[in-house]
Protein backbone atom coordinates (compact mmCIF):
# COMPACT_ATOMS: atom_id res chain seq x y z
CA UNK A 1 0.00 0.00 0.00
CA UNK A 2 1.24 3.49 -0.88
CA UNK A 3 0.99 6.31 1.61
CA UNK A 4 2.18 9.07 -0.73
CA UNK A 5 4.26 10.33 2.19
CA UNK A 6 7.91 11.09 2.76
CA UNK A 7 10.11 8.77 4.80
CA UNK A 8 12.10 10.82 7.31
CA UNK A 9 14.36 8.81 9.62
CA UNK A 10 11.91 5.92 10.02
CA UNK A 11 8.70 7.98 10.07
CA UNK A 12 6.20 8.46 7.25
CA UNK A 13 5.27 12.14 7.25
CA UNK A 14 3.04 14.52 5.30
CA UNK A 15 4.17 17.41 3.15
CA UNK A 16 2.77 20.90 2.66
CA UNK A 17 0.96 20.12 -0.60
CA UNK A 18 0.21 17.44 -3.18
CA UNK A 19 1.37 16.47 -6.64
CA UNK A 20 0.24 13.66 -8.93
CA UNK A 21 2.12 11.03 -10.86
CA UNK A 22 1.35 10.60 -14.57
CA UNK A 23 0.96 6.86 -15.20
CA UNK A 24 0.77 5.45 -18.70
CA UNK A 25 -2.05 3.25 -17.45
CA UNK A 26 -3.96 2.87 -14.21
CA UNK A 27 -5.21 5.42 -11.74
CA UNK A 28 -3.43 8.68 -11.04
CA UNK A 29 -2.09 8.83 -7.48
CA UNK A 30 -1.33 11.73 -5.17
CA UNK A 31 1.92 12.27 -3.29
CA UNK A 32 3.02 14.80 -0.71
CA UNK A 33 5.29 17.54 -1.99
CA UNK A 34 8.63 18.17 -0.39
CA UNK A 35 9.77 21.33 1.35
CA UNK A 36 12.83 22.97 2.88
CA UNK A 37 11.59 21.98 6.32
CA UNK A 38 11.40 18.30 5.36
CA UNK A 39 14.85 18.46 3.81
CA UNK A 40 16.17 20.02 7.01
CA UNK A 41 14.59 17.29 9.15
CA UNK A 42 16.10 14.58 6.97
CA UNK A 43 19.56 16.19 6.97
CA UNK A 44 19.49 16.77 10.73
CA UNK A 45 18.58 13.11 11.24
CA UNK A 46 21.39 11.99 8.94
CA UNK A 47 23.95 14.12 10.76
CA UNK A 48 22.72 12.86 14.15
CA UNK A 49 23.55 9.25 13.23
CA UNK A 50 26.62 9.85 11.10
CA UNK A 51 29.22 9.09 13.77
CA UNK A 52 27.51 5.88 14.88
CA UNK A 53 26.87 4.64 11.34
CA UNK A 54 30.38 5.51 10.14
CA UNK A 55 31.74 3.51 13.09
CA UNK A 56 29.83 0.33 12.20
CA UNK A 57 31.94 -2.55 11.03
CA UNK A 58 32.37 -3.29 7.37
CA UNK A 59 30.65 -6.61 7.95
CA UNK A 60 27.60 -4.93 9.49
CA UNK A 61 27.27 -2.48 6.61
CA UNK A 62 27.67 -5.32 4.12
CA UNK A 63 24.90 -7.28 5.82
CA UNK A 64 22.74 -4.14 5.67
CA UNK A 65 23.26 -3.79 1.91
CA UNK A 66 22.44 -7.47 1.40
CA UNK A 67 19.30 -7.02 3.48
CA UNK A 68 18.17 -4.08 1.30
CA UNK A 69 18.63 -6.25 -1.78
CA UNK A 70 16.57 -9.04 -0.18
CA UNK A 71 13.76 -6.64 0.74
CA UNK A 72 13.65 -5.20 -2.78
CA UNK A 73 13.37 -8.68 -4.22
CA UNK A 74 10.50 -9.47 -1.87
CA UNK A 75 8.63 -6.52 -3.39
CA UNK A 76 9.54 -7.46 -6.95
CA UNK A 77 6.03 -7.94 -8.31
CA UNK A 78 4.78 -4.69 -6.81
CA UNK A 79 7.77 -2.77 -8.15
CA UNK A 80 7.30 -4.17 -11.65
CA UNK A 81 3.60 -3.33 -11.66
CA UNK A 82 3.89 0.25 -10.48
CA UNK A 83 7.11 0.89 -12.39
CA UNK A 84 5.48 -0.17 -15.66
CA UNK A 85 2.46 2.02 -14.94
CA UNK A 86 4.46 5.11 -14.01
CA UNK A 87 7.20 4.93 -16.66
CA UNK A 88 5.80 2.88 -19.53
CA UNK A 89 8.88 0.64 -19.42
CA UNK A 90 8.27 -3.02 -20.36
CA UNK A 91 8.04 -5.48 -17.51
CA UNK A 92 11.09 -7.39 -18.74
CA UNK A 93 13.18 -4.20 -18.67
CA UNK A 94 12.04 -3.39 -15.12
CA UNK A 95 12.75 -6.91 -13.91
CA UNK A 96 16.22 -6.71 -15.42
CA UNK A 97 16.79 -3.33 -13.82
CA UNK A 98 15.65 -4.68 -10.47
CA UNK A 99 18.26 -7.42 -10.80
CA UNK A 100 20.89 -4.84 -11.59
CA UNK A 101 19.85 -2.83 -8.54
CA UNK A 102 20.06 -5.75 -6.13
CA UNK A 103 23.21 -6.96 -7.86
CA UNK A 104 25.06 -3.71 -7.29
CA UNK A 105 23.95 -3.60 -3.65
CA UNK A 106 25.43 -7.07 -3.19
CA UNK A 107 28.52 -6.10 -5.18
CA UNK A 108 29.23 -3.22 -2.78
CA UNK A 109 28.57 -5.55 0.16
CA UNK A 110 31.21 -7.92 -1.17
CA UNK A 111 33.54 -5.02 -1.94
CA UNK A 112 33.58 -3.60 1.58
CA UNK A 113 33.96 -7.00 3.23
CA UNK A 114 37.44 -6.77 1.77
CA UNK A 115 39.52 -3.88 3.05
CA UNK A 116 41.32 -2.94 -0.17
CA UNK A 117 39.04 0.05 -0.84
CA UNK A 118 40.28 1.67 2.39
CA UNK A 119 43.73 2.15 0.78
CA UNK A 120 45.42 1.52 4.12
CA UNK A 121 48.97 2.89 4.36
CA UNK A 122 51.47 2.79 7.21
CA UNK A 123 54.87 4.43 7.49
CA UNK A 124 56.32 3.19 10.81
CA UNK A 125 58.11 5.57 13.11
CA UNK A 126 61.87 6.00 12.62
CA UNK A 127 62.96 7.47 15.94
CA UNK A 128 66.67 7.15 15.17
CA UNK A 129 66.57 8.71 11.69
CA UNK A 130 69.00 11.62 11.17
CA UNK A 131 68.84 14.50 10.96
CA UNK A 132 65.19 14.26 12.10
CA UNK A 133 63.15 11.31 13.36
CA UNK A 134 59.97 10.28 11.54
CA UNK A 135 56.69 9.87 13.43
CA UNK A 136 54.34 6.93 12.99
CA UNK A 137 51.99 7.75 10.08
CA UNK A 138 48.87 5.80 9.13
CA UNK A 139 46.31 6.62 6.45
CA UNK A 140 42.78 5.38 5.78
CA UNK A 141 39.82 6.41 3.66
CA UNK A 142 36.91 7.57 5.85
CA UNK A 143 33.29 8.50 5.00
CA UNK A 144 32.67 12.17 4.23
CA UNK A 145 29.29 12.67 5.96
CA UNK A 146 25.60 12.82 4.93
CA UNK A 147 25.15 12.47 1.16
CA UNK A 148 22.39 13.81 -1.10
CA UNK A 149 21.19 11.53 -3.91
CA UNK A 150 18.89 12.57 -6.76
CA UNK A 151 16.66 9.93 -8.34
CA UNK A 152 16.97 9.68 -12.13
CA UNK A 153 14.05 9.72 -14.55
CA UNK A 154 15.32 7.02 -16.93
CA UNK A 155 16.28 4.37 -14.33
CA UNK A 156 13.53 4.19 -11.68
CA UNK A 157 15.48 1.52 -9.79
CA UNK A 158 19.17 1.29 -10.72
CA UNK A 159 19.87 5.05 -10.57
CA UNK A 160 17.26 6.11 -8.07
CA UNK A 161 16.29 5.50 -4.45
CA UNK A 162 18.46 2.41 -3.86
CA UNK A 163 20.61 2.80 -6.96
CA UNK A 164 24.34 2.98 -7.34
CA UNK A 165 24.76 6.36 -5.63
CA UNK A 166 22.84 5.22 -2.54
CA UNK A 167 24.53 1.83 -2.47
CA UNK A 168 28.05 3.27 -2.70
CA UNK A 169 27.34 5.98 -0.11
CA UNK A 170 25.86 3.52 2.40
CA UNK A 171 28.76 1.15 1.75
CA UNK A 172 31.21 3.96 2.49
CA UNK A 173 29.51 4.68 5.82
CA UNK A 174 27.53 7.77 4.82
CA UNK A 175 23.84 8.34 5.65
CA UNK A 176 21.77 9.20 2.58
CA UNK A 177 18.98 11.68 1.88
CA UNK A 178 17.26 10.90 -1.44
CA UNK A 179 15.28 13.42 -3.44
CA UNK A 180 12.79 11.21 -5.29
CA UNK A 181 11.99 11.82 -8.95
CA UNK A 182 8.48 13.05 -9.74
CA UNK A 183 8.22 10.66 -12.70
CA UNK A 184 7.97 7.56 -10.50
CA UNK A 185 7.11 8.47 -6.90
CA UNK A 186 5.19 5.26 -6.26
CA UNK A 187 8.17 3.15 -7.32
CA UNK A 188 10.36 5.30 -5.08
CA UNK A 189 8.12 4.78 -2.06
CA UNK A 190 8.11 0.99 -2.39
CA UNK A 191 11.91 0.96 -2.55
CA UNK A 192 12.00 3.23 0.51
CA UNK A 193 9.75 0.73 2.29
CA UNK A 194 12.31 -1.98 1.46
CA UNK A 195 15.17 0.10 2.87
CA UNK A 196 13.22 0.83 6.05
CA UNK A 197 12.53 -2.89 6.51
CA UNK A 198 16.27 -3.57 6.17
CA UNK A 199 17.09 -0.81 8.66
CA UNK A 200 14.74 -2.37 11.19
CA UNK A 201 15.93 -5.94 10.60
CA UNK A 202 19.61 -5.00 10.84
CA UNK A 203 19.26 -2.62 13.79
CA UNK A 204 20.65 0.33 11.88
CA UNK A 205 19.90 3.90 13.06
CA UNK A 206 16.75 5.20 11.39
CA UNK A 207 18.40 8.44 10.27
CA UNK A 208 20.72 6.56 7.95
CA UNK A 209 18.16 6.93 5.15
CA UNK A 210 15.39 9.38 4.23
CA UNK A 211 13.28 9.90 1.11
CA UNK A 212 11.88 13.33 0.33
CA UNK A 213 9.57 13.51 -2.69
CA UNK A 214 9.92 16.44 -5.06
CA UNK A 215 7.06 18.43 -6.48
CA UNK A 216 9.12 21.62 -6.91
CA UNK A 217 12.64 22.75 -7.75
CA UNK A 218 12.92 24.06 -4.20
CA UNK A 219 13.49 20.58 -2.78
CA UNK A 220 16.60 19.86 -4.83
CA UNK A 221 17.98 23.32 -4.23
CA UNK A 222 17.42 23.04 -0.49
CA UNK A 223 19.12 19.65 -0.42
CA UNK A 224 22.41 20.67 -2.07
CA UNK A 225 22.49 23.93 -0.12
CA UNK A 226 21.94 22.33 3.28
CA UNK A 227 25.05 22.87 5.42
CA UNK A 228 25.01 19.28 6.73
CA UNK A 229 25.20 17.70 3.26
CA UNK A 230 28.80 16.91 2.32
CA UNK A 231 28.46 15.53 -1.24
CA UNK A 232 25.78 14.95 -3.86
CA UNK A 233 25.16 12.36 -6.59
CA UNK A 234 23.04 13.21 -9.63
CA UNK A 235 22.06 11.68 -12.97
CA UNK A 236 20.02 13.86 -15.30
CA UNK A 237 19.99 16.73 -17.75
CA UNK A 238 22.85 19.13 -18.43
CA UNK A 239 20.67 22.12 -17.57
CA UNK A 240 19.38 20.76 -14.26
CA UNK A 241 22.69 19.23 -13.23
CA UNK A 242 24.66 22.37 -14.01
CA UNK A 243 22.27 24.46 -11.91
CA UNK A 244 22.78 22.15 -8.93
CA UNK A 245 26.54 22.03 -9.53
CA UNK A 246 26.68 25.82 -9.43
CA UNK A 247 24.71 25.86 -6.16
CA UNK A 248 27.19 23.39 -4.63
CA UNK A 249 30.11 25.53 -5.73
CA UNK A 250 28.50 28.75 -4.44
CA UNK A 251 27.98 27.45 -0.89
CA UNK A 252 30.05 29.03 1.90
CA UNK A 253 31.54 25.55 2.18
CA UNK A 254 31.55 24.17 -1.39
CA UNK A 255 30.91 20.43 -1.70
CA UNK A 256 31.65 17.93 -4.47
CA UNK A 257 28.78 17.41 -6.90
CA UNK A 258 29.07 14.14 -8.77
CA UNK A 259 26.76 14.81 -11.70
CA UNK A 260 26.36 12.74 -14.83
CA UNK A 261 24.89 15.24 -17.29
CA UNK A 262 24.78 13.83 -20.80
CA UNK A 263 26.74 12.52 -23.75
CA UNK A 264 26.31 11.82 -27.48
CA UNK A 265 28.66 8.80 -27.33
CA UNK A 266 30.15 9.01 -30.85
CA UNK A 267 31.03 5.97 -32.93
CA UNK A 268 33.92 6.05 -35.41
CA UNK A 269 33.71 3.58 -38.31
CA UNK A 270 37.25 3.00 -39.53
CA UNK A 271 37.75 2.19 -43.23
CA UNK A 272 38.38 -1.55 -42.98
CA UNK A 273 35.36 -2.21 -40.80
CA UNK A 274 33.09 0.12 -42.75
CA UNK A 275 34.04 -1.51 -46.04
CA UNK A 276 33.76 -5.09 -44.82
CA UNK A 277 30.64 -4.92 -42.65
CA UNK A 278 29.09 -1.47 -42.87
CA UNK A 279 25.56 -2.86 -43.25
CA UNK A 280 25.99 -5.12 -40.23
CA UNK A 281 27.20 -2.21 -38.11
CA UNK A 282 24.34 -0.02 -39.35
CA UNK A 283 21.73 -2.59 -38.36
CA UNK A 284 23.31 -2.96 -34.94
CA UNK A 285 23.42 0.79 -34.51
CA UNK A 286 19.70 1.07 -35.27
CA UNK A 287 18.96 -1.46 -32.53
CA UNK A 288 21.16 0.35 -30.03
CA UNK A 289 19.73 3.78 -30.91
CA UNK A 290 16.15 2.65 -30.45
CA UNK A 291 16.64 0.47 -27.36
CA UNK A 292 14.46 1.76 -24.54
CA UNK A 293 13.26 4.59 -26.82
CA UNK A 294 16.81 5.91 -26.81
CA UNK A 295 16.51 6.95 -23.16
CA UNK A 296 19.98 5.86 -22.09
CA UNK A 297 22.82 8.20 -21.21
CA UNK A 298 25.10 5.93 -23.27
CA UNK A 299 22.89 6.06 -26.38
CA UNK A 300 25.32 6.29 -29.37
CA UNK A 301 23.77 9.30 -31.07
CA UNK A 302 26.56 10.17 -33.54
CA UNK A 303 28.25 7.97 -36.17
CA UNK A 304 31.29 9.16 -38.13
CA UNK A 305 32.14 7.35 -41.39
CA UNK A 306 34.03 8.12 -44.59
CA UNK A 307 31.74 9.47 -47.30
CA UNK A 308 32.71 6.90 -49.92
CA UNK A 309 31.88 4.06 -47.50
CA UNK A 310 28.73 5.44 -45.89
CA UNK A 311 26.12 3.93 -48.23
CA UNK A 312 25.60 0.41 -46.85
CA UNK A 313 25.90 1.60 -43.25
CA UNK A 314 23.35 4.39 -43.67
CA UNK A 315 20.91 2.25 -45.65
CA UNK A 316 20.92 -0.53 -43.05
CA UNK A 317 20.53 1.93 -40.16
CA UNK A 318 17.62 3.67 -41.90
CA UNK A 319 15.91 0.36 -42.66
CA UNK A 320 16.24 -0.76 -39.06
CA UNK A 321 14.90 2.48 -37.65
CA UNK A 322 11.93 2.59 -40.04
CA UNK A 323 10.97 -0.90 -38.87
CA UNK A 324 11.03 0.08 -35.19
CA UNK A 325 7.61 0.40 -33.60
CA UNK A 326 6.70 3.50 -31.57
CA UNK A 327 7.72 3.33 -27.91
CA UNK A 328 6.46 5.08 -24.80
CA UNK A 329 8.79 7.70 -23.38
CA UNK A 330 9.30 8.04 -19.66
CA UNK A 331 7.61 11.39 -19.14
CA UNK A 332 5.70 13.99 -21.08
CA UNK A 333 8.57 16.41 -20.49
CA UNK A 334 11.12 14.04 -22.04
CA UNK A 335 8.82 13.52 -25.05
CA UNK A 336 8.46 17.27 -25.50
CA UNK A 337 12.23 17.76 -25.34
CA UNK A 338 12.64 14.97 -27.92
CA UNK A 339 10.20 16.69 -30.28
CA UNK A 340 12.05 19.98 -29.86
CA UNK A 341 15.42 18.32 -30.48
CA UNK A 342 14.23 16.63 -33.66
CA UNK A 343 12.76 19.89 -34.92
CA UNK A 344 16.01 21.71 -34.24
CA UNK A 345 17.99 19.03 -36.06
CA UNK A 346 15.65 18.95 -39.07
CA UNK A 347 15.76 22.74 -39.43
CA UNK A 348 19.56 22.99 -39.21
CA UNK A 349 21.23 24.03 -42.44
CA UNK A 350 22.85 21.26 -44.49
CA UNK A 351 21.31 18.47 -42.41
CA UNK A 352 19.34 15.90 -44.40
CA UNK A 353 16.45 14.04 -42.75
CA UNK A 354 16.68 10.36 -43.72
CA UNK A 355 14.07 8.91 -41.37
CA UNK A 356 11.26 11.19 -40.28
CA UNK A 357 9.68 10.26 -36.97
CA UNK A 358 6.61 11.29 -35.06
CA UNK A 359 6.26 11.82 -31.34
CA UNK A 360 2.63 11.97 -30.21
CA UNK A 361 2.22 12.70 -26.50
CA UNK A 362 4.59 10.11 -24.96
CA UNK A 363 4.82 7.78 -27.96
CA UNK A 364 8.04 8.25 -29.94
CA UNK A 365 9.44 6.91 -33.20
CA UNK A 366 13.15 6.96 -34.13
CA UNK A 367 14.71 9.52 -36.48
CA UNK A 368 17.89 9.64 -38.57
CA UNK A 369 19.81 12.58 -40.04
CA UNK A 370 22.87 13.06 -42.24
CA UNK A 371 25.44 15.85 -42.51
CA UNK A 372 29.11 16.28 -43.40
CA UNK A 373 32.20 17.11 -41.39
CA UNK A 374 32.37 20.73 -42.50
CA UNK A 375 28.85 21.41 -41.24
CA UNK A 376 29.46 19.51 -38.00
CA UNK A 377 32.63 21.46 -37.23
CA UNK A 378 30.92 24.77 -38.01
CA UNK A 379 27.76 24.11 -35.98
CA UNK A 380 28.21 23.32 -32.28
CA UNK A 381 24.47 22.67 -31.87
CA UNK A 382 24.84 19.39 -33.76
CA UNK A 383 26.94 18.04 -30.88
CA UNK A 384 24.18 18.55 -28.31
CA UNK A 385 22.49 15.49 -26.87
CA UNK A 386 18.92 14.74 -27.94
CA UNK A 387 17.52 12.35 -25.35
CA UNK A 388 15.65 9.81 -27.40
CA UNK A 389 15.93 7.44 -30.41
CA UNK A 390 17.67 9.80 -32.84
CA UNK A 391 20.91 9.33 -34.77
CA UNK A 392 23.13 11.65 -36.80
CA UNK A 393 25.58 10.34 -39.41
CA UNK A 394 28.56 12.62 -40.07
CA UNK A 395 30.48 11.85 -43.24
CA UNK A 396 34.18 12.69 -43.59
CA UNK A 397 36.54 12.83 -46.57
CA UNK A 398 39.40 11.01 -44.90
CA UNK A 399 41.00 10.06 -41.60
CA UNK A 400 42.29 13.61 -41.09
CA UNK A 401 38.72 14.90 -40.97
CA UNK A 402 37.72 12.04 -38.69
CA UNK A 403 40.52 13.05 -36.32
CA UNK A 404 39.36 16.68 -36.48
CA UNK A 405 35.89 15.63 -35.37
CA UNK A 406 37.39 13.62 -32.52
CA UNK A 407 39.38 16.65 -31.38
CA UNK A 408 36.24 18.84 -31.52
CA UNK A 409 34.28 16.67 -29.11
CA UNK A 410 33.36 17.80 -25.63
CA UNK A 411 33.57 15.31 -22.76
CA UNK A 412 31.80 12.00 -23.35
CA UNK A 413 30.81 8.98 -21.33
CA UNK A 414 31.89 6.68 -24.17
CA UNK A 415 33.60 6.65 -27.55
CA UNK A 416 33.41 3.62 -29.85
CA UNK A 417 35.75 2.42 -32.59
CA UNK A 418 34.50 -0.06 -35.19
CA UNK A 419 37.63 -1.60 -36.65
CA UNK A 420 39.13 -4.62 -38.39
CA UNK A 421 42.70 -5.89 -38.25
CA UNK A 422 43.92 -3.51 -40.95
CA UNK A 423 42.46 -0.52 -39.07
CA UNK A 424 44.82 -0.72 -36.10
CA UNK A 425 47.20 1.93 -37.42
CA UNK A 426 44.35 4.38 -37.95
CA UNK A 427 42.91 3.50 -34.55
CA UNK A 428 46.27 4.13 -32.89
CA UNK A 429 46.15 7.69 -34.24
CA UNK A 430 42.71 8.28 -32.72
CA UNK A 431 43.25 6.63 -29.35
CA UNK A 432 45.28 9.44 -27.69
CA UNK A 433 42.50 11.89 -28.61
CA UNK A 434 39.60 9.69 -27.52
CA UNK A 435 41.14 8.75 -24.18
CA UNK A 436 41.15 12.47 -23.33
CA UNK A 437 37.51 12.80 -24.34
CA UNK A 438 35.75 9.85 -22.68
CA UNK A 439 35.66 7.66 -19.59
CA UNK A 440 35.15 4.43 -21.54
CA UNK A 441 36.56 3.47 -24.94
CA UNK A 442 35.20 0.36 -26.67
CA UNK A 443 35.65 -1.42 -29.96
CA UNK A 444 33.24 -3.35 -32.20
CA UNK A 445 30.23 -3.00 -29.95
CA UNK A 446 27.66 -0.53 -28.72
CA UNK A 447 27.91 1.39 -25.45
CA UNK A 448 24.33 0.98 -24.21
CA UNK A 449 25.31 -1.90 -21.91
CA UNK A 450 27.12 -0.69 -18.78
CA UNK A 451 28.58 -3.58 -16.81
CA UNK A 452 28.52 -3.20 -13.02
CA UNK A 453 31.97 -4.39 -11.94
CA UNK A 454 35.32 -3.34 -10.56
CA UNK A 455 36.83 -1.96 -13.79
CA UNK A 456 33.85 0.01 -15.10
CA UNK A 457 34.10 3.79 -15.50
CA UNK A 458 30.81 5.58 -16.07
CA UNK A 459 31.87 9.19 -16.22
CA UNK A 460 34.11 11.44 -18.24
CA UNK A 461 35.26 15.01 -18.81
CA UNK A 462 32.62 17.75 -18.54
CA UNK A 463 29.79 17.78 -19.58
CA UNK A 464 29.61 13.98 -19.43
CA UNK A 465 30.18 14.40 -15.71
CA UNK A 466 31.17 17.16 -13.35
CA UNK A 467 34.11 15.24 -11.88
CA UNK A 468 36.26 13.36 -14.38
CA UNK A 469 38.02 11.45 -11.61
CA UNK A 470 34.85 9.63 -10.57
CA UNK A 471 32.46 6.95 -11.78
CA UNK A 472 28.81 6.39 -10.92
CA UNK A 473 28.89 2.68 -11.88
CA UNK A 474 31.23 0.04 -10.53
CA UNK A 475 32.96 -0.41 -7.21
CA UNK A 476 35.24 2.59 -7.71
CA UNK A 477 32.10 4.72 -7.19
CA UNK A 478 32.62 4.36 -3.43
CA UNK A 479 35.62 6.71 -3.66
CA UNK A 480 33.27 9.65 -4.23
CA UNK A 481 32.07 9.44 -0.64
CA UNK A 482 35.39 8.80 1.11
CA UNK A 483 38.29 11.09 1.99
CA UNK A 484 41.83 10.25 3.10
CA UNK A 485 42.78 10.95 6.72
CA UNK A 486 46.30 10.60 8.10
CA UNK A 487 46.86 9.75 11.78
CA UNK A 488 50.22 10.76 13.20
CA UNK A 489 51.51 9.14 16.39
CA UNK A 490 47.98 8.28 17.52
CA UNK A 491 47.65 5.60 20.23
CA UNK A 492 46.27 2.35 18.84
CA UNK A 493 43.08 2.34 20.86
CA UNK A 494 42.14 5.76 19.40
CA UNK A 495 42.57 4.70 15.77
CA UNK A 496 39.74 3.51 13.51
CA UNK A 497 39.39 -0.24 13.94
CA UNK A 498 40.57 -1.02 10.39
CA UNK A 499 43.78 0.98 10.92
CA UNK A 500 44.95 -0.73 14.11
CA UNK A 501 47.69 -3.32 13.99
Amino acid sequence: MLTGQHLIAGDWVDGPGRFQNAPVNGAVQEFHTGSRDLVDRACQAAEAVFDSYAATSRAARADFLDAIADEIERRGADLTAIGAAETGLPEARLEGERGRTTGQLRLFASHIRQEAYLDLRHDPALPDRAPLPRPDLRMIQLPVGPVAVFGASNFPLAFSVAGGDTASALAAGCPVVVKGHEAHPGTSEIVAQAILAAITAQGMPAGVFSLVHGGSFEVGQALVQHPLITAAGFTGSLRGGRALFDLCAARPDPIPFFGELGSVNPMFLLPGAAGARGAEIGAGWAGSLSMGAGQFCTNPGIAIVQQDQAGPFVEAAAEGLRATAPQTMLTGGIAEAYRAGKTRMAETRDVQELVSAGCDQRSAEPALYLTDAENWLANADLAEEIFGPVGLVVTVRDMDQMAAIARSLSGQLTCTLHLDDDDHEAAAGLMPVLTRKAGRILTNGFPTGVEVCDAMVHGGPYPASTNFGATSVGTMAIRRFLRPVCFQSIPGDLLPADLRD
